[in-house]
């Protein structure tokens, strides 16, 4: 069973930056598609992030130009870079497998952007 932990949220005024990760156990991380999701309070949970295992990746509208994601194999980590950051953009952020590989929820890392 692959494993999933996320880390590096916190707490960054509006128009600051972080980067997320995404460390995955398991010997087949590099034939993953990956992605990152959110949930906002009382919001569902949605697709914010891909990358295929090509490396192609894809944003939903409201992130475009701002987040990047980017995957590096020999470590099995995903990472979110998050810049321009805004309030809107406050959820729990979980990463997982995109498909049926898809595992149990994590416990996720909590971001949130205020002044």
């Amino acid at each position: 069973q692959v494993q999933l932990v996320e880390s590096g949220g916190g707490l960054v005024q509006p128009g600051g930056s972080l980067r997320l990760s995404c460390a995955a156990s398991g010997d087949a991380f590099r034939l993953f598609n990956m992605a990152w999701y959110r949930q906002a309070p009382g919001k569902q949970r949605e697709l914010v992030a891909s990358i295929l295992w090509s490396g192609s990746t894809n944003y939903v509208d409201s992130v475009k130009g701002r987040f990047t994601i980017s995957r590096d194999n020999a470590k099995k980590t995903v990472y979110l870079q998050m810049n321009n950051l805004k309030p809107e953009d406050t959820a729990v952020y979980y990463c997982n497998i995109i498909g049926t590989m898809a595992v149990s929820w994590g416990q996720g890392t909590q971001v949130t952007v205020s002044s």
